[in-house]
């Protein structure tokens, strides 16, 4: 893999604030579900060791639905998902590409999560550690 770079990024309101370590070119994906559709957002998944949450620990305010394994998490004064823990990859998580400070060249693929089940397992390999 390309040398990382840690990118930050936030919330509208700035309180909640994340760092997420990316390749020069990464993979992002848009989902058709009915949540991401809604709040367009575009997954950049990544595994828990290349994200960190800077600021707003306090300001997120959760919501589950069906299976209750992904954890949305908005923040509690702007309501904006920036980044949550999806069900797909609960090893990892998922940043909103729409949400970083500065843009970033990114490939990005139509995923078809309106049938997740189906398609799920296409999304695993994006919150694995790389091999050394």
């Amino acid at each position: 893999m390309s040398a990382l770079a840690w990118r930050s990024g936030g919330c509208h309101c700035g309180r909640v604030r994340f760092e997420v370590a990316l390749p020069p070119r990464p993979e992002a994906h848009s989902c058709n579900c009915s949540m991401c559709s809604k709040v367009a957002f575009i997954h950049l998944i990544v595994p828990e060791s290349r994200f960190r949450q800077t600021a707003g620990q306090g300001d997120l305010t959760e919501y589950t639905f069906n299976s209750g394994v992904a954890r949305h998490l908005f923040c509690s004064t702007c309501g904006v998902k920036s980044f949550y823990r999806p069900r797909s990859n609960p090893d990892g998580w998922s940043v909103n590409a729409r949400c970083l400070d500065e843009a970033v060249d990114m490939d990005l693929t139509a995923f078809d999560g309106r049938n997740w089940e189906a398609n799920a397992a296409g999304l695993a390999h994006l919150s694995r550690e790389a091999a050394p």
